[in-house]
């Protein structure tokens, strides 16, 4: 690992839910970037869009941040984003990890939320922009369909392709070409057991360090 176009780097990750529970992806993915030699601060804030992370706005279940080898902590009703500018500039982040999809594709819709999610990302992708950091942005995995959140393979599709089209200046990286549709099992349709939060942040692992983002990023 200590060859890895990680090392040196600060990563900067927030998203959704998640990354805000200790064994979801504030584990797994955030360890295996920090034993690829990069510096680590990740904060996971549930029920987050990408709006919220232009001001300060409270996490409506929860949440968890983590700082290099620490340990998790679990914010509880504390829980809430920060603007993401200011959170790059406290960091002085080289490289934004976003974990973000599946809040925002408001599976029990039944109408795909277009215009809302384009002003979403296109503000929130603007603020990144704006500081210089270079960008991955993670979309969400097939998960399985049904449990409470009402998850759909076709929404879930329908999501990720916009994002695929929306997000730059980020790097958009494709979780639905990880795994066939099922494959990953599930707690309630859309957070991952343990082999699957396991297998997914291998994945990304492994996809990040392929993105441009990364193969420029180094100084």
């Amino acid at each position: 690992m200590a060859s890895s176009l990680l090392a040196g780097l600060t990563i900067l990750m927030i998203g959704d839910s998640h990354l805000a529970t200790p064994d979801y992806l504030i584990k797994s993915l955030h360890d295996n970037f920090v034993q690829q030699g990069a510096q680590v601060h990740s904060l996971g804030i549930c029920g987050a869009n990408a709006g919220d992370w232009l001001k300060a706005t409270p996490g409506t279940c929860g949440g968890a941040e983590r700082r290099g080898s620490d340990k998790p902590v679990v914010l509880g009703t504390k829980a809430a984003t920060q603007p993401v500018d200011q959170l790059i500039k406290a960091d002085k982040a080289d490289l934004i990890v976003v974990v973000m999809g599946d809040t925002m594709a408001s599976y029990t819709k039944p109408a795909f939320p277009k215009a809302w999610l384009w002003q979403q990302t296109k503000d929130f992708t603007a603020a990144i922009k704006n500081s210089g950091a270079k960008c991955v942005w993670v979309g969400p995995n097939w998960g399985s369909e049904g449990g409470k959140y009402g998850k759909t393979y076709a929404r879930v599709e329908m999501t990720s392709k916009f994002l695929a089209a929306n997000v730059a200046p980020c790097d958009y990286i494709d979780s639905l070409a990880m795994s066939k549709q099922g494959q990953w099992a599930t707690v309630d349709g859309q957070h991952l057991t343990a082999p699957g939060y396991a297998a997914w942040s291998k994945a990304i692992g492994e996809a990040v360090v392929k993105t441009p983002a990364v193969q420029g990023a180094k100084k």
